[in-house]
């Protein structure tokens, strides 16, 4: 699944220079997160390094993107290139 920026998001910027895919921007009011880049770190770490800095605990898992670790791991290397 990929992760989502929730309306606890205080705009604090530490979220967004965290992710490896780019994946993090700013929307109207609050960051968020698109779901077509967020891998949730697969390929890059063993956790998501957006959840680790962020100081309200606003990037849960976005129920409305199931994905398994297999289609986390092949959108990794779609996104970069890697097979």
């Amino acid at each position: 699944m990929s992760l989502i920026i929730t309306d606890d998001c205080i705009n604090c910027d530490v979220c967004e220079p965290e992710c490896p895919n780019a994946a993090i921007s700013q929307g109207e009011e609050i960051y968020v997160i698109d779901p077509n880049l967020c891998t949730q770190c697969v390929g890059h770490y063993d956790e998501p390094q957006c959840q680790q800095v962020c100081p309200v605990d606003c990037i849960p898992l976005d129920e409305a993107h199931p994905e398994s670790q297999e289609q986390l791991m092949a959108k990794y290397r779609q996104i970069t290139g890697k097979h």
